[in-house]
């Protein structure tokens, strides 16, 4: 037979072989003692390394692998670039942690106070704490050079140095910057563009405000194919933001009558580069609006807008203690604007006249099988002025634009039309009409 292994021996199977590991020597057993000059039966083999306990199980310790793990990291503020006007993103590639690269993405105004950005990016060579990289600006050609030094000061980093686009330097002294992981980075791109394609009804969207994303490429010829549509455009959407200089896409702001929005939104979808259109955020707001059913104000589908205009011009000049100077409805954008004149009682003896501008909408309440009106009503705009006969005071209005005026109805002109019209008013707090 052969002889038992004690726990201070481990077994080794070589080839097919047995041996017993006794502290740094290999003990075979021999041909006279067990006969394991052959091959062992593999189930034989499995009961001795059992029997053998862990011992055996250890002899092979696991490898771990000597490459550091990359992970990517990102700043997206560094102060002081372009009169502090850059809207900046500097990614970083770390082998553990040693940066091996980074690329830098500026976007930053083409001329000091203009509307128009420009923007370059340009990857950068990484040698111990100093970065630096040569490219092209994207959309006037011009050169980038960028030379900066990153240096760590305890959790945030601080950046020195010059970037030259063109004939301008820029001197970067730049402290305390946080970066972000590529989770928090994602999670702060997630961005809502506010185009809702089919909504159930205009309480979250308004009916004449019609958003489209096209683009960059694609723009310019989906604006001169809006040309003589009466479309509103609104001329802050026509500035490319660096957003979307990023994304290769912008979104245009258009105004339209409400009963010609749904078919503005499908002919323009099917515009070249158009990616999506539909309702977004517009001129109603939900506090100065009103529901009402759609039977009497409208004449084969469509509004009757004489009927609708003497009823809230009427309506008005009560809660105004005004008149009706003039009505007329935009072929742009659906809307109602009136103006209506009072004596001004700022100063009684001088008869000057105070002309208030209001502006109505008047739509479905829903894009598809609308049985309601909802009605819209802005807040009043005065303005004063001396109509007496020459010569005239020359009246300048110093109020504040950030002015609010007439926002919680203190003229009564919504609770007014709400009653004349037997309508509901929107309940912001149950989010429902009641």
């Amino acid at each position: 037979m052969g002889r038992f292994v004690s726990l201070r021996e481990t077994l080794v199977l070589r080839g097919g072989f047995l041996f017993a590991r006794k502290r740094d020597r290999l003990i075979s057993f021999t041909a006279n003692e067990t006969n394991l000059m052959r091959p062992f039966p593999a189930c034989l083999i499995g009961l001795m390394i059992a029997a053998a306990g862990p011992a055996l199980a250890q002899t092979k310790p696991a490898t771990k692998s000597s490459t550091p793990a990359t992970e990517t990291r990102y700043f997206t503020s560094i102060d002081g670039l372009m009169d502090g006007n850059a809207d900046v993103i500097l990614k970083e590639t770390y082998q553990g942690k040693t940066v091996t690269s980074a690329v830098l993405d500026v976007c930053y105004p083409a001329a000091r106070g203009s509307d128009r950005k420009d923007r370059f990016v340009a990857n950068l060579a990484v040698s111990g704490q100093t970065m630096t990289g040569t490219t092209q600006s994207i959309g006037d050609k011009l050169p980038v050079a960028v030379n900066l030094t990153r240096k760590a000061t305890g959790d945030t980093y601080e950046f020195k140095g010059e970037i030259r686009v063109g004939q301008t330097t820029t001197h970067v002294i730049s402290t305390d910057n946080a970066d972000l992981s590529e989770k928090e980075y994602q999670e702060n791109q997630i961005n809502d563009d506010g185009i809702v394609a089919a909504p159930k009804d205009f309480t979250q969207v308004s009916p004449e405000a019609v958003a489209v994303k096209v683009k960059l490429d694609s723009a310019a010829d989906l604006l001169k194919y809006l040309k003589g549509q009466n479309v509103g455009i609104a001329v802050n959407s026509l500035a490319i933001s660096c957003e979307s200089l990023r994304s290769g896409q912008m979104t245009l702001n258009l105004s339209v009558d409400p009963s010609r929005a749904a078919d503005l939104i499908s002919r323009v979808k099917a515009q070249p580069g158009v990616t999506s259109a539909g309702w977004t955020s517009g001129l109603v707001d939900m506090e100065r609006a009103m529901r009402f059913p759609a039977k009497d104000w409208t004449d084969g589908g469509k509004l009757n807008r004489e009927k609708l205009t003497t009823t809230i011009a009427a309506t008005l000049e009560s809660a105004l203690s005004a008149k009706l100077a003039s009505s007329s409805w935009s072929d742009d954008t659906g809307k109602l604007v009136l103006h209506f004149k009072r004596p001004s009682e700022l100063f009684p003896a001088l008869g000057l006249v105070e002309t208030i501008e209001l502006n109505a909408l008047v739509a479905a309440d829903r894009p598809d099988a609308a049985d309601h009106l909802m009605l819209w009503v802005s807040s009043p705009s005065v303005t004063t002025t001396d109509e007496s006969a020459p010569p005239k005071l020359n009246l300048i209005d110093t109020s504040s634009d950030d002015d609010e005026g007439d926002q919680n109805d203190e003229s009564g002109i919504v609770d007014a039309l709400a009653k004349q019209f037997k309508a509901q008013r929107w309940d912001i707090e149950n989010s429902a009409w009641k």
